[in-house]
């Protein structure tokens, strides 16, 4: 089998599992590299922000993958979870956003590894911009909030990106695009407590996102109102509006339930060490393992 061959392989078994995915040379992460840090010389990205999240990218894949000569980007559609709390006898329901549920990560690495090793090729997680190369691919396209939308599937993904040896013959010149939805439509740009995105241009104020500051280790700032919190890691807001999920925004699925004593546990903010084994397990369930230090911040503000 070709190398291209493989990779239509890979394409087409990821839609018949209900996923998309995408093949592109390795030559795209220079172009992604630069597009990032010329947008940062231009002063368009907030220095905090920078520092937090794009300095995370491994762009040298010569370190994770020498032979790289192929990333092959993945959408696996999620839905929100509902999350329950009890605390004071009261119940609270609060919503996890689609991103952070990677109950599809390993079924989608499985099956690639297994396309691309019986083909003798390799297979290697990669730290790349994941909405940057979706838009930039073709697979997705960006939203006037700056998030990737995926045709068929609304902005409910996650998204993935894997390093390869297998090399593709595609060549095709990346170029981000726009849904032509957003030409006339100001739902997000309205909906948005912050004030992150604007109409005087397409990059949002990212460091304003609900969504960078309750991923963050500090307080809010003051001006952030209470009332703004919507989710207890990452926001929905601008998502719920926007026509295009029209026929995602139902779609929520229970999550876990944690009892007063679990609820007064996460608020009082104790270590993992000390987090008794079944309440680690609901919470990595949820995948709040990662955040559990800025949930009590996040849940009190909810519970607010």
């Amino acid at each position: 089998m070709t190398p291209d061959q493989t990779a239509e392989l890979i394409c087409s078994k990821l839609e018949e599992n209900g996923y998309r995915g995408i093949v592109l040379p390795i030559e795209h992460v220079a172009q992604l590299k630069h597009e990032i840090e010329e947008c940062n010389s231009q002063g368009k990205i907030d220095a905090e922000l920078y520092d937090k999240y794009l300095t995370y990218f491994e762009f040298d894949i010569t370190t994770s993958l020498p032979r790289a000569c192929s990333i092959i980007i993945t959408a696996a559609p999620q839905p929100q979870r509902k999350i329950t709390f009890h605390l004071n006898g009261h119940t609270y329901l609060v919503i996890i956003p689609p991103t952070y549920y990677a109950d599809t990560d390993n079924q989608i690495r499985n099956m690639l590894q297994d396309i691309l090793n019986s083909n003798d090729y390799q297979l290697y997680p990669a730290a790349l911009p994941l909405k940057l190369l979706a838009v930039y691919s073709g697979m997705a396209k960006y939203g006037k909030n700056n998030i990737a939308y995926v045709e068929g599937l609304g902005s409910f993904v996650r998204l993935k990106a894997f390093l390869s040896d297998m090399s593709t013959g595609r060549s095709d010149s990346l170029e981000p695009r726009v849904m032509k939805e957003c030409d006339r439509c100001k739902a997000c740009l309205n909906e948005c407590p912050t004030r992150a995105i604007v109409p005087d241009r397409f990059l949002i104020h990212a460091e304003r996102c609900i969504t960078f500051l309750n991923e963050g280790r500090e307080e809010f700032p003051g001006w952030v109102d209470s009332a703004w919190h919507n989710s207890l890691i990452g926001c929905m807001k601008c998502q719920l509006v926007c026509p295009v999920n029209k026929r995602f925004i139902k779609w929520v699925e229970e999550g876990e339930d944690f009892n007063e004593a679990e609820t007064q546990l996460i608020l009082n903010g104790v270590p993992l060490d000390r987090v008794p084994p079944e309440t680690a397990h609901k919470l990595n369930r949820c995948y709040m393992l990662e955040y559990l230090d800025v949930l009590p911040r996040n849940l009190r503000a909810l519970l607010e």
